[in-house]
């Protein structure tokens, strides 16, 4: 008979489960709580074992013996009574046991052992004992009834306990400091205040660390969204000092080369307008052979050229030296909205809760907007704009009521010199290079641009820049 071998699913191991373990979603998200994280949890596991190994080994040990010492005091003093009767003697032992051991001493002349009812239980063989350790040292100490009563320890910090003797029965009333010590809370005090210690200066540390990544952080989006930062100071740890001097020479070399940029563009533009106007002198300058038609032909032509070369100017500088100063973003679509009225388009505007004042380069901005709202005008009957802030993101919405664009395509028409429009006249359509030069202005703020469907029926462009 053949023995059939069943391999294990290696999908159920506990590695696989360990590592299809999401830990992201159960870890903190800080850096400074992932970091206490690491201190606290050994600090834990260190005292959970040292406790362990405490209680197992040492306070199993010492609770041992001073059960042991104390019953072999009672049973010195159960065979001195037995062994020295008269009052005399039991005087002296009272005596020297208050001094010597610390213990009331008294004994009752043929007395019998009765249980109260506090404590109704009496050792009279080793079943009785239950796992207790005092209990456990008396019988092996005196090897004759006995009872122990806690009743006067819950009120006077005092162990009794009674033994039967062959003649009466004896009392002794001992310390607790006798059967316990006072170790374990020094042990436990110890622990817990050098921990809560060791925390404290570890979270100020780790604090003084996370401080100076977070300072990173900042300046690295700041100078995302194209505002003006200064040189990182390189301080704390050593990774966080090389991070530091790694980004100032990035900086450095950004702005470097869109200072560059800058100086080419300024260069090209000079040289290319420099045909032009010459060619526009050319044609206010030709004589009677050429026709009227001819010379409008050639200057649509010029200006066309000239557009063009704006458009493609200002896509390539990307407005690199503006300086970011406080805007009133009322104030601005305010001014958008008039200057597309004047030109005659039905455009409204509303405004919800918006901040007054928000860090951003104005004449981009402004340009942004501008040419959302011209595509929306020039495919629409109406146009609506609405702003408001929600929570630390500031959006804007481009709303119309024109024929929109195909969600499949809404993602193309970001791409430079893209246009749905294919006849390539710039009359109906620009150069394709308007929501290009709007998605990169707002990305440069930190934020985003996104296309869907507008309430009106048409198209709606919403610009998201964070606060």
């Amino acid at each position: 008979m053949s023995e059939r071998i069943q391999r294990a699913d290696p999908s159920s191991s506990p590695l696989t489960a360990w590592k299809g373990w999401d830990w992201e979603r159960w870890a903190p998200r800080t850096l400074m709580a992932r970091a206490s994280l690491i201190i606290v949890v050994p600090m834990l596991l260190v005292q959970v074992i040292s406790t362990y190994i405490f209680y197992d080994n040492h306070w199993d040990t010492m609770s041992r013996r001073m059960a042991a010492s104390l019953a072999g005091d009672v049973a010195g003093i159960a065979v001195f009574i037995k062994d020295f009767p008269g009052d005399p003697n039991l005087a002296w032992l009272k005596d020297t046991a208050k001094r010597t051991l610390m213990m009331d001493v008294t004994f009752d002349p043929g007395a019998t052992l009765q249980a109260p009812v506090s404590n109704p239980s009496v050792v009279t063989d080793e079943s009785d004992i239950s796992n207790d350790l005092l209990k456990e040292a008396l019988w092996e100490a005196l090897k004759r009834p006995f009872q122990v009563d806690l009743a006067t320890f819950r009120v006077d910090k005092q162990i009794s306990i009674h033994v039967q003797l062959d003649n009466g029965v004896l009392h002794v009333l001992a310390p607790r400091r006798r059967l316990f010590s006072s170790t374990t809370y020094v042990f436990v005090i110890w622990m817990v205040g050098s921990s809560l210690l060791l925390f404290g200066v570890a979270t100020v540390f780790l604090r003084n660390q996370v401080k100076a990544v977070r300072r990173l952080a900042r300046a690295a989006d700041e100078f995302g969204k194209g505002r003006d930062v200064p040189d990182f100071p390189a301080e704390g740890a050593f990774e966080v000092r090389q991070a530091a001097r790694a980004f100032n020479i990035m900086r450095g070399r950004i702005t470097r080369q869109i200072a560059q940029r800058t100086d080419m563009l300024s260069g090209v533009s000079h040289d290319l307008r420099t045909p032009l106007t010459r060619m526009k002198l050319q044609l206010e300058m030709m004589g009677r052979d050429v026709t009227p038609e001819d010379i409008a032909a050639l200057k649509d032509d010029a200006a066309d050229m000239e557009r063009m070369l704006d458009a493609y100017l200002t896509f390539a500088r990307g407005d690199g030296n503006e300086e970011a100063i406080a805007v009133n973003i009322a104030e601005l679509l305010e001014t958008v909205v008039s200057r597309f009225r004047r030109d005659g388009a039905a455009i409204s505007l509303h405004l919800g809760v918006v901040p007054t004042s928000i860090p951003l380069r104005p004449i981009a901005f402004e340009r942004c907007v501008n040419n959302l709202v011209g595509n929306a005008v020039r495919y629409a009957k109406t146009v609506e704009i609405s702003a408001g802030a929600h929570g630390r993101m500031l959006e804007i919405h481009v709303d119309d009521d024109g024929p929109g664009i195909p969600p499949e395509n809404r993602e193309d028409v970001f791409r430079p010199f893209t246009r749905l429009e294919t006849s390539r006249n710039p009359k109906t359509g620009g150069v394709g290079l308007g929501l290009t030069i709007a998605l990169d202005i707002v990305r440069s703020l930190g934020g985003e641009i996104a296309l869907g469907d507008s309430p009106k029926g048409g198209l709606r462009a919403t610009i998201r820049i964070p606060l």
